[in-house]
């Protein structure tokens, strides 16, 4: 028995979506789709539902014929209208499509990494006879360009030459997407794969590269075609009959009632700050206050979009910078993975378009220009991680300033001005300039990055290793006993008939076993951020604002350096919102506050603190020099100046040491800063052991 009579939908279509129809007449033509849940064919009649699935194209024109010709209470006809169907429930990964697939209606879910312009595509083309005038109608389905072999009128019957009248000729929007598997369903070191979808009227260009989506559509084949002639070998692709852009606020990952409750339940446990601290990459050993930020980083605060169009991110900034060989690089891996939804990339293999965007000549056939979204546009909403930050090329670390502060990622090559989100934390890791922290020089100075890019960060951490006998000797022990379950575990696996019991496997894991396990503790993340949104009040206000300006009442001297600036306040804020977050709070108490500034207060006294005037000095970070250097630098240019006018144009060194000491300068020091001056190209030396300034 046939399912798929136009009497069969107008009957669905009066029982579940006459309402629908009425609001689609009454916006038509501007809106000309009709969405269709799934569900509802399913309810309504399974066969139908089951036919959909496996002859669509035949059910489709059937069931929008139905819709065309419905009978409205209005005078108005749905000529072009369009049944979209949405919310198929058998979704199949892009990377498990196989032949049996091909001609079906089938579900995909991924990343959009490269969209095309919207440009009109024919369908049906009108040819004029340039002999008789005879206008021809030719539908245009295959892909290529089809004319008419003969004129059709029989007093003609000319072979051409025929012109295409663009007036006459039927024309539907069209676009081309790359939709790629997403990130986090992918197993470690897997490659991403891609698919081409081709999407028509009125859906083309609502989606943006970087956007999550579920594409529903007919998948098609088509041979391939080589030099050599036509292959064997067919490519797909996917015919679309509607895309979603899926919700971002990590709605892909699903929470069960019962563990709403347990996640409810944990956020009541005063310990759940320790638990989610000690829950963070336990095979480390130590590093609380580094794991504490990574907790707040991964809860994140508010966005906010105020009333005049601005928007301040919640996003928190984090920067990990330490000797080799002391887990950076782990820590950050297990953030990634442990954030609903995380990217980890390295420096050293990263371009400025690999992290931000790049505009590239699309392989879809026609050469044109498209934009493809690189790491922080496909992290939007979520973590992204980059290690070996200090081996990046300048310029293309440069390219992060932007996706860091404003969120976004503008790019403007080949015609293409476009701005894309990238609404994520970034949580970044480097080493010293030489390598290894020296305990002698300024941090400023050994960190090989703009200050620019440093001022965005909203922690900055410095992790050295010094040795410590019983630090060492407790590092020592936890890694040793890490080994030995690890070493348990692969023997009880590989060994058959292993003494080894699942006891004892258990009994050695739990020196790294998590407090949370990363699945809920992913799922405790992922429901904070969607349904907890804190307000600051009361105490917690007062607190911020009299730690900031305590901060900036040291700078209020007019010789004093400025201690901190409003981009550490705004660190704050965000903070105490992810602080509140963790225990899912829509209050910022003063606890939060108390918490978040004794965080911020170690790290502006590892990276913002001038040892030489006891005092927070903000330009450390913000120029890379503090005001009590640049002042000496000031004293040192004016002792040259003074001994070049008096000597003909130069300054012997020994006069400069020998003044300098005189106004209190070491003569180490002196030596130290003269090389600078000369590396700046401010100072350069004509004869040995006399210099001029520039």
């Amino acid at each position: 028995m046939k399912t798929d009579t136009s009497a069969q939908w107008d009957k669905f279509f009066n029982r579940y979506y006459i309402g629908d129809i009425l609001a689609l007449a009454n916006e038509y033509p501007e809106s000309r789709s009709l969405y269709v849940d799934f569900v509802n064919i399913e309810k309504f009649d399974s066969d139908l539902a089951d036919e959909l699935l496996e002859h669509p194209d035949r059910i489709l024109n059937v069931a929008e014929e139905a819709l065309r010709s419905f009978d409205l209470p209005v005078k108005k006809t749905l000529s072009g209208a369009h049944l979209r169907i949405t919310n198929i429930p058998q979704k199949v990964k892009i990377r498990d499509l196989r032949s049996i697939h091909i001609s079906k209606l089938i579900a995909v879910e991924g990343l959009v990494r490269m969209a095309t312009e919207v440009r009109p595509r024919l369908l049906v083309a009108a040819f004029e006879c340039s002999g008789c005038g005879e206008t021809m109608l030719v539908p245009q389905s295959s892909g290529r360009f089809v004319e008419p072999y003969m004129c059709k009128n029989e007093g003609c019957g000319r072979k051409g030459p025929f012109k295409i009248k663009l007036t006459e000729s039927e024309f539907v929007d069209a676009q081309k997407l790359r939709v790629q598997e997403s990130p986090e369903d992918l197993r470690g070191g897997e490659q991403p794969q891609t698919l081409d979808v081709n999407i028509e009227d009125d859906i083309a260009g609502i989606v943006a590269p970087g956007d999550r989506v579920i594409v529903a559509g007919v998948l098609r084949s088509y041979q391939r075609i080589t030099r050599e002639g036509k292959s064997t070998f067919f490519d797909i692709i996917l015919d679309s009959v509607s895309i979603e852009t899926k919700d971002k606020e990590f709605t892909e990952i699903d929470i069960t009632p019962e563990e709403e409750e347990e996640i409810v339940k944990l956020s009541k446990d005063p310990g759940i700050y320790k638990k989610i601290i000690a829950s963070i990459a336990p095979s480390i050993y130590g590093y609380e206050e580094v794991k504490e930020a990574l907790a707040l980083q991964l809860m994140s605060g508010v966005p906010k979009n105020l009333p005049d169009g601005a928007r301040i991110r919640g996003d928190v900034h984090v920067l990990l910078v330490g000797d080799p060989g002391i887990a950076k690089s782990q820590l950050l891996r297990y953030i990634t993975k442990l954030a609903p939804r995380g990217i980890y990339t390295s420096g050293r293999s990263s371009s400025a378009a690999g992290l931000t965007a790049a505009a590239v000549r699309d392989e879809f056939g026609d050469g044109r220009w498209t934009l493809e979204a690189g790491a922080l546009v496909l992290a939007d909403q979520g973590i992204a991680a980059v290690d070996e930050m200090d081996k990046m090329r300048p310029e293309d670390r440069s390219a992060i300033h932007e996706a860091m502060e404003q969120q976004t990622v503008s790019i403007a090559k080949a015609g293409i001005i476009a701005t894309l989100k990238s609404r994520c934390s970034l949580l970044g890791a480097a080493n010293p300039k030489y390598g290894r922290f020296d305990p002698y020089e300024g941090i400023a100075q050994q960190i090989k990055m703009a200050p620019a890019l440093l001022s965005r960060f909203d922690l900055i951490f410095v992790l050295k290793d010094e040795p410590d006998i019983g630090r060492d000797s407790a590092i020592a022990s936890h890694i040793l006993r890490a080994h030995h379950a690890g070493e348990l575990h692969a023997h009880r696996t590989n060994v058959a008939g292993s003494g080894v019991t699942h006891a004892d496997v258990e009994g050695a894991m739990t020196v790294i076993k998590p407090e949370i396990m990363p699945d809920l503790l992913r799922k405790y993340i992922a429901y904070a951020k969607r349904g907890v949104y804190p307000i600051i009040e009361g105490d917690a206000m007062d607190l911020l604002i009299e730690f900031y300006l305590g901060l900036r009442r040291q700078g209020e001297d007019r010789d004093s350096p400025v201690p901190v600036t409003a981009r550490q306040l705004e660190a704050l804020v965000r903070l105490c919102e992810a602080s509140a977050r963790m225990r899912l709070s829509d209050e910022v108490t003063i606890d939060d506050a108390k918490r978040v500034i004794r965080v911020v207060e170690s790290c502006l006294r590892q990276v913002a603190f001038d040892a030489e005037t006891g005092m927070f000095d903000a330009d450390i970070i913000t120029t890379g020099v503090s005001k009590s250097q640049r002042d000496k630098f000031k004293i040192l240019r004016g002792i040259i100046r003074d001994i070049a006018a008096e000597h003909g144009g130069m300054a012997s060194k020994d006069d400069i040491y020998a003044k300098a000491e005189e106004q209190g300068f070491d003569r180490e020091h002196v030596e130290d800063m003269l090389k600078r001056l000369k590396t700046q190209g401010e100072l350069y030396e004509p004869t040995q052991g006399n210099v001029r300034l520039s």
